[in-house]
């Protein structure tokens, strides 16, 4: 039958057609047309994203699945007219509600008393009249705006006795010079009855940096005692290395930052910042007051220093006639007079002819320049009204001042301008600010003088007049530089972390 049919091989062959594979082809095919099926349902997104390939048959597959499962939704709702009404429990009763209030979490305004009592049971007697404490310790503080009177009374303390209390104190010291913030102690002692205020047994707080009162209850009521504080008043002394910064230094080695200002305030007045190097030490001294009782008071400057190694610049603070006055240790200083610099800057061209940096021809340079860093501070140089403040063609953005006996003043090249016009302005106030604007190479500031209209040379007037103390005062000055100099480098570091600062 092998050769009949052309078969070369038996076994695998044959039994494709004559064998029990046959039988086996249906189910073959079921299984291939589910595996095609389930590819297809595969390929087949139910939920796809709506907000995509809108109007596509696959989009409305998505609509159809969305619309399905929300009108399943609203079939299995019990809708929106009935009414699913809670059971209300009955009253608690005292008992349970303390019981229930001490167990449960909820807040303390509600009336809980989670983690503070727990609630009473049978073993608790229910007392008619609770006892008092005897004696009641604590403490209130005086706010801004606040008056004694009114802390006491918050206190418990009654109203006459809290007004006789501020009497007393007022005796002493000003009510209005106690600072805010001030802490009072106070006790109170027992009452007669509880439909009366407690009395006052003792209150105590400090009224200044160098006094503290009590007042106490005694056979003939309440008496005032005064408790001195004593105070050393040695100074501050702080010196250190400028560095890349001076305030930050001055700040790192513990000087106060008010004291820092002034510090570089009275420097700059002699000295252009611009020529303090890094290696240059400062040295200042502030007044400090060191009560017993461990605070520290840090109050003004009272000593400036700058040592360049070859030069040094050295300012002590005095005052004469209710202003301050800055002097070197010999007794010779520096009172501002009608006119002064606008800007601490040297000064890279004066009043004259020259070739313009810009134009390339010769023609008058009608007033100074100085070679001032970008945004440095412009002071007016004296008293004045503000004629005009804007763009002015090669001076850019410039402002002049009018001021007595025809004078008036112009400053030229500001980055910006800090008046307006018709506005009056003190000497010193600032006026704007260093920059490069109009006919400019560079940051500087161009400053004019004018007297009726016509421009002369800036120099030519006295910006400062000189100053020196003689007789007495200069012998009070120089005892003054002499315990000054005395004081020894202080432990800034300590002593600034317990600064109160006065009013």
């Amino acid at each position: 039958m092998r050769n009949d049919l052309g078969l070369t091989g038996g076994g695998g062959a044959s039994a494709l057609a004559f064998g029990r594979a046959p039988a086996a082809l249906p189910r073959d095919r079921a299984t291939g047309l589910r595996t095609r099926l389930l590819a297809r349902l595969d390929e087949i997104n139910f939920v796809p994203d709506l907000g995509s390939q809108i109007g596509s048959r696959q989009w409305f597959r998505g609509a159809a699945t969305c619309a399905a499962l929300c009108s399943f939704a609203i079939l299995l709702s019990p809708g929106l007219e009935p009414r699913l009404v809670a059971q209300i429990p009955d009253g608690i009763t005292t008992t349970d509600r303390d019981e229930l209030a001490s167990q449960s979490i909820a807040p303390l305004a509600f009336g809980a008393t989670t983690g503070r009592r727990i609630g009473a049971t049978n073993a608790v007697t229910v007392l008619a009249d609770t006892p008092e404490r005897p004696i009641i310790e604590l403490s209130a503080t005086l706010g801004t705006g606040d008056a004694l009177r009114r802390a006491l009374a918050r206190t418990g303390v009654g109203a006459a006795e809290a007004e006789h209390a501020a009497d007393l104190i007022a005796s002493s010291v000003a009510l209005g010079a106690i600072r805010p913030g001030t802490r009072l102690d106070v006790t109170l002692g027992r009452r007669s009855s509880k439909t009366v205020p407690r009395p006052l047994e003792k209150l105590a707080f400090r009224a200044r940096f160098d006094l503290a009162l009590e007042l106490l209850r005694t056979g003939d009521g309440l008496a005032l005692r005064r408790i001195p504080i004593a105070i050393d008043n040695t100074p501050l002394r702080i010196r250190g290395r400028v560095g890349a910064s001076l305030y930050r230094s001055a700040r790192a080695a513990g000087a106060p930052a008010r004291a820092v200002e002034a510090f570089i305030k009275s420097i700059s007045a002699k000295l252009p910042m611009t020529r303090i190097a890094a290696d240059d030490e400062f040295d200042l001294i502030v007044e400090r007051a060191s009560a017993a009782t461990g605070e520290v008071q840090l109050g003004n400057l009272v000593y400036a220093g700058i040592d360049q190694g070859a030069r040094d610049v050295r300012l002590v603070r005095w005052e004469q006639d209710g202003k301050t006055v800055w002097y070197d240790p010999s007794g010779t200083g520096e009172r501002k007079g009608t006119m002064q610099m606008p800007v601490s800057a040297r000064i890279s061209s004066g009043f004259g002819w020259r070739r313009h940096p810009v134009l390339g021809f010769r023609r008058l340079h009608k007033g100074m320049d100085f070679a001032a860093p970008y945004g440095s501070a412009i002071r007016a140089a004296s008293d004045g009204v503000v004629s005009f403040a804007g763009r002015s063609g090669g001076y850019g953005n410039f402002v002049k001042l009018s001021h007595a006996a025809g004078l008036a003043t112009g400053y030229g090249h500001m980055s910006r301008i800090a008046v307006r016009s018709g506005t009056r302005v003190a000497r010193g106030e600032v006026i704007g600010y260093v920059g490069s604007t109009g006919l400019s190479t560079g940051p500087h500031l161009h400053y004019e003088l004018w007297r009726s209209g016509t421009p002369i040379n800036p120099q030519s007037v006295s910006f400062s007049t000189v100053q020196r103390l003689s007789g007495s005062d200069l012998s009070a000055f120089r005892s003054k530089v002499t315990r000054l100099m005395a004081v020894p480098v202080g432990a800034a570091r300590k002593a600034s972390s317990q600064e109160l600062r006065p009013e």
